[in-house]
């Protein structure tokens, strides 16, 4: 997968507040999208994810919507263990 484009809602309740809640920016998000390790499905919305590491070394898995074949738009992104996944590039 590679995006072209990356959607970002800086409105309250957007999706770049989703982020911020869990200490990471946007940056660290278009970094994972663009270098994720494997790729999944969240378990609890259904929604593709991808799980990677930000520059500084925190794991974390990016949960978004395929707007297009070239667009995406996180909705969430947060900090999760290193383990094993089932997910595929």
């Amino acid at each position: 997968m590679f995006w072209t484009h990356i959607l970002w809602d800086h409105t309250s309740g957007g999706n770049v507040q989703h982020v911020e809640e869990h200490g990471l920016t946007t940056d660290d998000v278009d970094y994972v999208l663009e270098n994720y390790e494997s790729a999944d499905t969240s378990g609890s919305s259904g929604l593709p994810c991808v799980f990677g590491d930000t520059v500084d070394g925190q794991h974390i898995v990016v949960i978004y919507e395929q707007v297009d074949d070239e667009t995406v738009a996180p909705v969430t992104a947060y900090e999760v263990p290193r383990r094993r996944r089932r997910g595929h590039r």
